[in-house]
């Protein structure tokens, strides 16, 4: 088999399926490439908490992905952030932004269901699954991918490549695109919980010397994140579910009131890893291939997602893989890229930073946001998605 297609996107994750129903009725001849078999719904109370920014929220909205959701996303209509040890904490309300929420939370696998499903409808997009890629190769004319599909090898040409095939990504390797690494030496532990006040819409943020806590609000009980140590991290996920809900309150407090049920428990390694450059020759990193964050701030598949937008959007019917259209989707990409990933770090490192001048530092800032008016602002523009070129359906337009 020997087949071309204008655009092949590598991986069908959250970021590469979301890229191809922004593509829908562009033009194109597109391909989606995807490893693993479709996912198994439906999620449940364990399942992975996500979440979304209000300009995703507008994108999936507009790609008609929200509505496929099983439930709607739980609005984040407030948010809590203080520091044990720091005196201050900052509430941040959407009412006094002129929103309803800052934002939603969704279930991760059931975001990849409802995208699943938006796929199953689109016209022009080829779906390779499972299909494992085994080589690669670009030249000035094109992209020639081998993939193994069924025991087969079939060649696949495209025009442009977008690699979102996640943070060890065979494409990015393949391209001879080298990655900066940082280890935070952190673990998360996330679960759900089930505490004695049921939400209210509010996302607590707690930080410490040990790591970031977070609770999401989802429906009747929350997602918890807790970053632990990574040393520390096997004997965290031994406890005992009454071991655990005790340490999980020591450390977060009890500003949700008593922790009566904590779901099962999953870990994450904390790994920065970003690529040198996000683009090559007919070719794109996008999502996680092209940079993978610190999760503080949720901000990981909201950029990928406005990654996706941005090409999208840039596209205009003529070479997809053309050098100056790659070169205007990097320029495009570059302030929301490096303001967000220096939000992502730099707050990973302030919170965690346990000197006396630090802790001062910090509290005056808390009392600042939550008390001086306006001072929040850029930071709540952020969070909600909106920096730098901010794609048209990230701001709500068709």
């Amino acid at each position: 088999m020997n087949t071309r297609y204008d655009i092949l996107i590598l991986g069908a994750g959250l970021v590469g399926s979301s890229l191809a129903c922004a593509l829908e009725g562009r033009g194109y001849r597109v391909a989606l490439a995807e490893a693993s078999e479709p996912r198994s719904p439906p999620p449940g109370f364990d399942e992975r908490k996500l979440a979304l920014s209000a300009a995703s929220l507008n994108a999936l909205s507009a790609l008609e992905v929200l509505p496929r959701l099983f439930s709607a996303p739980s609005p984040i209509q407030r948010i809590h952030v203080s520091r044990v040890g720091d005196f201050g904490s900052a509430r941040l309300e959407a009412r006094e932004y002129g929103r309803e929420a800052f934002g939603g939370v969704v279930l991760a696998r059931e975001l990849g269901a409802a995208l699943e499903a938006r796929l199953a409808e689109l016209r022009g997009l080829d779906i390779l699954r499972p299909a494992s890629v085994t080589g690669l190769r670009t030249d000035a004319d094109g992209v020639s991918v081998q993939l193994r599909r069924e025991a087969r090898d079939d060649e696949i040409q495209a025009r442009l490549l977008v690699a979102a095939d996640g943070t060890r990504s065979f494409a990015r390797s393949a391209l001879g695109i080298g990655v900066f690494e940082h280890d935070y030496r952190q673990t998360l532990v996330i679960c759900s919980v089930a505490t004695e006040r049921r939400p209210d819409g509010t996302a607590y943020e707690r930080f410490s010397d040990q790591g970031p806590v977070a609770l999401l609000p989802m429906g009747a009980y929350y997602g918890s994140i807790c970053g632990v140590a990574s040393e520390d991290a096997p004997r965290v996920l031994a406890l005992s579910d009454v071991d655990y809900a005790g340490y999980l309150q020591t450390r977060f407090g009890w500003r949700a009131g008593r922790i009566q049920r904590v779901g099962e428990r999953s870990a994450y390694p904390i790994v920065r890893v970003l690529a040198e450059r996000i683009s090559g020759t007919r070719s794109i990193l996008m999502g996680n291939a092209a940079q993978t964050i610190h999760p503080i701030g949720a901000q990981g598949f909201n950029l990928g997602l406005r990654d996706a937008l941005t090409l999208a959007e840039l596209l205009d019917g003529d070479d997809p893989g053309d050098l100056e259209l790659i070169s205007r989707y990097v320029e495009a990409r570059r302030e929301d890229r490096e303001r967000t990933l220096a939000f992502s770090d730099g707050l990973a490192r302030l919170t965690s930073n346990p000197s006396l001048p630090m802790h001062m530092l910090r509290s005056l800032g808390l009392m600042a946001v939550g008390n001086v008016p306006g001072l929040a602002a850029p930071l709540v523009s952020g969070a909600m998605g909106f920096r730098g070129e901010v794609p048209a359906l990230a701001r709500g337009k068709a």
